[in-house]
């Protein structure tokens, strides 16, 4: 990352026990150096072990990854990051609304079959990815599931979630997988509004439809990052690990870009 990334994000990481007294063994490597190596990783889809000579060794460089997947700081620095870009361009940080949709990619030989499925709709054997972003296109929650997951069922578990992290949210926009008894249960249950954005019949060829490229464009730039073209993760905690990994590189960027226009 550039100096002005570090010097955004530097306040917005979570801070070791042992540098705020609660004790522990000290790491060993900074974490630019850290942050600099899983980023590289994400960006240009490599193993673990071809991690270049440029960054500390490959086996600490996951355990630092592991460590901040098992304990969610991956997350917290995730949502620490959007609620600047959200302030950076005078939104609240708490939305009111968001799109959902889902994705489904390949899986490698290494994803198991208990955490695999065929979806038959793509006709791609993998896994699924169901995101929920605000209207800016930043991640408000996430879920990785097989492909043979319904989208209504999945979406229900993840909307639950997003509902509860984000109290302020009261719309949502989805495409037509999500019609029936979801949009029932949101207003029911969690007082959400589920709109559902179709397309026209008479309608031909490619048409933007409103809201949901929002999502869309979200989905693009998880696939310019060519560790997620393909799911290789053998866990799920790990595949959604790395599109918050994938997001960060996004907000970092739009975090420096502003602050040298201030500057």
């Amino acid at each position: 990352m550039t100096d002005a990334e570090w010097a955004a994000i530097r306040p917005l990481l979570p801070v070791p026990g042992w540098m705020s007294g609660r004790g522990g063994r000290p790491e060993g490597y900074c974490h630019r150096a850290m942050l600099d190596a899983i980023r590289y990783l994400v960006d240009n889809g490599i193993k673990w072990r071809a991690m270049p000579v440029d960054f500390p060794p490959w086996d600490r460089v996951y355990a630092f990854f592991r460590r901040w997947r098992d304990h969610a700081l991956v997350n917290e620095f995730h949502d620490r990051l959007r609620a600047q870009v959200r302030e950076g361009l005078g939104r609240d940080v708490e939305p009111t609304a968001g799109v959902i949709d889902s994705q489904s990619v390949k899986a490698d030989a290494v994803v198991g079959s208990d955490s695999r499925g065929f979806d038959g709709g793509k006709l791609i054997n993998g896994r699924k990815r169901h995101v929920v972003v605000d209207t800016l296109g930043l991640l408000l929650g996430m879920m990785v599931t097989s492909a043979d997951v319904g989208d209504r069922t999945a979406g229900q578990v993840l909307l639950t979630q997003v509902a509860d992290a984000h109290h302020r949210l009261a719309l949502i926009w989805a495409d037509g997988g999500y019609t029936g008894s979801l949009a029932e249960y949101c207003l029911a249950t969690l007082a959400l509004v589920l709109a559902i954005v179709k397309r026209s019949d008479d309608q031909r060829g490619f048409v933007v439809l409103p809201k949901r490229w929002i999502v869309e464009r979200l989905f693009a730039h998880l696939m310019r990052t060519r560790r997620l073209v393909r799911d290789f993760e053998r866990r799920t905690t790990s595949a959604e690990a790395m599109i918050y990994w994938s997001m960060t590189l996004l907000m970092t960027r739009r975090l420096a870009r502003s602050h040298r226009q201030r500057g």
